[in-house]
C-alpha cells in the first residue's frame, strides 16, 4: 500500500481499509497545525491507486466501507475526482460507504448535481474541520474562509443529501476572543443541520506560528479553567440536534448521541468540572499530545 506518512485517519469511522487519494494538504497554512507541514499537496498518481486496491480487492473484496485519505481528497476538482471514485468501485463494487475528511473551501468548486453524484457513488458522510464559526478568529488563524463560506457550502452538502461534522476548536481564539469564538461558532452551526458537532482543545504545538505568537505575547493562551469554561459557552449556545463528541483532556464522557436531550448533563458535568477539577492533572495530560 502506498501511504505518505504521517497517515491520519478518523477513530470514530470504520479504521480499515484506507485508500490515499491525495498527499498533504493544499491549504496547509492554519496557524495552529503541524500535521502535514512537511507533506506538499499532490494527487496520488493513479498507478500507486490501482496497485493499491488490487491488494485490498485480494484482502477485502466484500469490504462495506473506506477512508478516504490524506488531509482533504475533496479538493480535486469533480473531473478528477470521479475517475479515483470509480476505481475505487471497480475493484470493489460492495462499497456502500466513502468518509473522508476535507475543508469548506473544497466544496466551492463543485455544483450540487455534482455533490448529488459523489453521494450516489458512495459519499455520503464528511467530516469538516471548520474550527470557528467567528470571523475574526478564522481570520486570526489563517483558516482561509469565511462564517458565511462555511453557511454556504455546508448547505450545498446539505441539498445534496450527503452528511457533515462540523468542529469546534477550543481555546483557539486565545483570550483576547474567546466568547465571542464560542457564541457565534454555535450561532453558525445552530443555522445548519450537521450529523455531528466535534470539539478538540487547543494545544501549542512546537512549529506552529500561534505558539510562536504566544511566545512573543502575542496570543493569550487559555487556562485550563478557561478552556473549560468557553467550551460551556459553546454548549450553552449550541442548539443543534446532532451528536456530540469532544476530545477535551478531561476523563468525564460528554461524548454521544441526541445532543440537545443530554445537553443539560453535559452543562451540569463541565460546571463540576469547572469547580472541582484538578486543573494541573488536565495541563499535565494536555503536555503529552503530539498532535490535533
Amino acid at each position: 500500500m502506498h501511504f505518505t506518512d504521517p497517515v491520519y485517519r478518523n477513530p470514530y469511522w470504520p479504521t480499515w481499509p484506507l485508500i490515499q487519494i491525495t498527499q498533504g494538504c493544499t491549504h496547509n497554512s492554519c496557524k495552529f497545525c503541524t500535521m502535514y507541514k512537511e507533506v506538499p499537496f499532490r494527487m496520488q498518481p493513479m498507478e500507486w491507486l490501482e496497485e493499491d486496491l488490487k491488494e485490498l480487492q485480494a484482502m477485502e473484496p466484500h469490504a462495506k466501507t473506506i477512508q478516504l485519505l490524506s488531509a482533504n481528497p475533496l479538493a480535486l476538482s469533480f473531473d478528477r475526482l470521479m475517475p479515483r471514485l470509480e476505481l475505487i468501485k471497480k475493484y470493489l463494487p460492495e462499497l456502500e460507504h466513502m468518509y473522508t475528511a476535507t475543508r469548506v473551501s473544497d466544496i466551492k468548486n463543485k455544483t450540487v448535481e455534482q455533490l448529488r453524484k459523489l453521494k450516489a457513488i458512495g459519499v455520503n458522510e464528511i467530516s469538516l474541520g471548520v474550527e470557528s464559526g467567528d470571523d475574526w478568529t478564522l481570520k486570526r488563524i489563517n483558516k482561509g474562509y469565511t462564517s458565511q463560506d462555511i453557511l454556504e457550502q455546508c448547505r450545498k452538502l446539505e441539498e445534496a443529501g450527503i452528511a457533515y461534522w462540523v468542529t469546534f476548536l477550543n481555546g483557539v481564539a486565545g483570550r483576547e476572543h474567546s466568547h465571542e469564538h464560542a457564541v457565534n461558532s454555535a450561532k453558525i452551526f445552530n443555522q445548519l443541520k450537521p450529523m455531528l458537532v466535534g470539539t478538540g482543545g487547543l494545544t501549542l504545538f512546537p512549529g506552529t506560528p500561534l505558539l510562536e505568537e504566544a511566545e512573543r505575547g502575542e496570543f493569550t493562551p487559555l487556562t485550563e479553567k478557561e478552556m473549560l469554561e468557553e467550551l460551556r459557552t459553546f454548549v450553552e449556545n449550541l442548539t443543534c440536534d446532532c451528536k456530540f463528541i469532544t476530545h477535551h483532556t478531561i476523563a468525564a464522557n460528554l461524548s454521544g448521541p441526541d445532543f440537545l436531550k443530554r445537553k443539560p448533563l453535559i452543562l451540569s458535568t463541565l460546571n463540576d468540572i469547572i469547580q472541582h477539577g484538578d486543573m494541573d492533572a488536565l495541563e499535565t495530560i494536555r503536555t503529552y499530545k503530539r498532535t490535533l
